[in-house]
């Protein structure tokens, strides 16, 4: 696959289809969004975005990305400390009657957090100040997202993709497909906060793609940073819900865990956990073949980046096509790895032609590495409703329900949902990606619900907990 032309070459806004938001919503709120998202076909952007301050736009890895994204190289020492923000046009956005924009007004923002070696790093991403009001017990609630995947190249991340919804530069196609569950979210007049993630954006670094650790500190630490966003209407008494799907929700459950530990000053009302790659040994051979193969890519590079075990164990067993296949791969969003590696094995990728799942388990330190992102060991605060699709064969539904009952052998208060669907086709993505789409009206009434004050109790009595 041939290089991408560093300069874009057009960005075009697409439109989404206005979901019903569930139960418990403000009738004003669900007008409000089918008019936003139906209003997107309407836009138009193109070009690098601009930063604010005007300084030029930086080339990251052959993409050229704005300036914004480049690290200080001093950080502040405490984590969720905000470095710098800028406004942010959503790219689907339209003014509201009373001047604001709908579904509100974006600010891009970097913050301070700490990655799995214990090393302070840079994280970007964006807050948006809801248009509606919030009409449920207490200020103002925070929730804060977790994308799922994006990419590896810079360019792929979710703050940028919120402004440039379907982008094609050059051969790098990105879709902003979280867009839908923002935009239901703010309809419910809680604010949002999104995070890039550690190396999504920021140019300092490769994303460390499912990295437990980076993931659930870059989401707390979004949190924290939110409050100290100019015209930021929550507080430090904003009751904060965390949301995540696939990634996303790989990220949601490993900042639950972490809460106590990491920011027990962040009042956690509840989780919402969909089709979390718990078990990364399980989802590596799930996705190995499939139309997400590249997506393993993208772990061996965030793995062979932070964890000398694997680094050593990728590079004595990749040979030259899949040195080149994950150097490629690490500028990459998500479109592009669909058209340009879609389907592939790994296989192809070893000097043994052994997988690189088995070329891990053939190991132990690189196997130990693996399992020390396991989610599933430490009790999750706060209610958390996990949903997964019974068909899921990228993300597998088996490693799925398994968390739940991880959790829940902990004493946590855990909601446990089996989407129960047909199978869509296997290893096409369809099995995972449809359940996001069908379940994502529950889970935001579910996570309002936390968000407001209402208690839930755990349906664990209803699973089989015993081995």
């Amino acid at each position: 696959m041939s290089r991408r032309n560093p300069r874009p070459r057009s960005t075009l806004s697409t439109t989404r289809s206005a979901v019903s938001p569930g139960p418990r919503q403000a009738p004003t709120s669900m007008r409000v969004l089918a008019v936003v998202v139906a209003a997107a076909a309407c836009l138009g952007v193109s070009g690098v975005p601009a930063t604010a301050d005007g300084s030029a736009p930086v080339v990251s890895r052959g993409v050229t990305i704005p300036a914004f994204y480049n690290p200080p190289a001093e950080l502040p020492a405490a984590n969720g400390t905000l470095i710098r923000s800028e406004p942010l046009h959503l790219g689907l956005s339209i003014p509201g009657l009373d001047g604001r924009p709908m579904p509100g007004t974006a600010t891009r923002l970097m913050y301070r957090s700490t990655d799995s070696n214990g090393r302070a790093v840079g994280v970007t991403g964006a807050y948006i100040e809801p248009w509606a009001a919030w009409r449920g017990a207490g200020p103002r609630p925070l929730v804060a997202v977790a994308s799922g995947t994006m990419g590896q190249g810079d360019q792929c991340a979710p703050s940028m993709a919120l402004q440039y919804p379907l982008t094609l530069r050059g051969e790098t196609v990105s879709v902003g497909y979280e867009a839908l569950a923002v935009y239901r979210l703010l309809s419910t007049g809680a604010a949002v906060v999104v995070t890039d993630y550690v190396g999504l954006g920021a140019t300092d670094r490769l994303h460390t793609y499912v990295n437990r650790l980076d993931q659930g500190h870059a989401l707390l630490d979004a949190a924290r940073a939110a409050r100290a966003v100019p015209g930021a209407s929550v507080t430090r008494d904003s009751r904060v819900g965390l949301y995540g799907y696939s990634q996303g929700g790989g990220a949601s459950a490993a900042a639950a865990e972490l809460q106590p530990g990491y920011a027990p000053e962040v009042p956690l009302a509840g989780t919402y956990v969909g089709a979390p790659p718990a078990d990364l040994t399980s989802v590596l051979r799930g996705i190995d073949g499939s139309a997400l193969a590249g997506a393993l890519g993208w772990s061996m590079n965030g793995f062979a980046q932070s964890d000398p075990a694997l680094r050593d164990v990728v590079e004595a067993n990749v040979n030259t096509t899949g040195r080149a296949a994950l150097k490629d791969m690490s500028t990459m969003c998500v479109g592009d790895v669909l058209f340009g590696y879609g389907f592939t094995k790994s296989t192809r990728w070893t000097t043994s032609g052994r997988s690189l799942g088995d070329v891990i388990a053939a190991s132990p330190q690189a196997q130990a590495a693996l399992d020390r992102q396991r989610i599933g060991t430490l009790k999750p605060a706060g209610p958390v409703r996990l949903a997964t699709g019974i068909q899921d064969d990228i993300v597998p539904h088996r490693q799925a329900r398994q968390l739940a009952v991880d959790w829940c052998r902990k004493g946590g208060n855990i909601t446990y949902q089996a989407i129960s669907l047909p199978n869509l086709g296997d290893k096409i993505l369809t099995n995972h990606l449809v359940p996001l789409i069908t379940d994502q009206g529950d889970a935001v009434s579910w996570l309002t619900d936390r968000l407001a004050g209402r208690t839930v109790h755990s349906n664990c009595w209803t699973m089989p907990l015993q081995p």
